[in-house]
């Protein structure tokens, strides 16, 4: 299987934004274990919500208030009886487990677009 070859023009049809973890809860009903978080990308998105499998690293108590990347610009997707209006981003470990790309800066300016 060959490299698919994005251009700039499709990196820049994804919204990509900077938001920080508001509310996280359960979600006893996902297949694999995750939970629903809210996140607040600032005034011009608002908050929004995403389903995320990452229970195998992070506490709830440890995700308030954390900031992360989101993609704010995908078609909500319906996961059991949760509707996921943003996707978070993460990268695997070896064991496929979920770790979130996250901003190395507290300085990371909430609703701020990926470039």
């Amino acid at each position: 299987m060959g490299l698919f070859m994005a251009t700039i023009v499709d990196f820049q049809k994804l919204d990509i934004r900077v938001g920080i973890i508001v509310e996280v809860e359960d979600f006893p009903e996902a297949r694999k274990p995750a939970y629903k978080l809210t996140i607040d990308f600032g005034p011009a998105i608002g908050k929004k919500r995403s389903s995320a499998q990452i229970v195998h690293y992070y506490k709830k108590e440890e995700l308030l208030g954390k900031k992360v990347l989101g993609v704010v610009n995908f078609p909500p997707r319906q996961i059991g009886p949760f509707i996921s209006e943003v996707l978070t981003l993460g990268v695997p470990d070896e064991n496929n487990q979920t770790i979130l790309v996250v901003p190395d800066k507290s300085e990371a300016v909430i609703g701020g677009k990926l470039f």
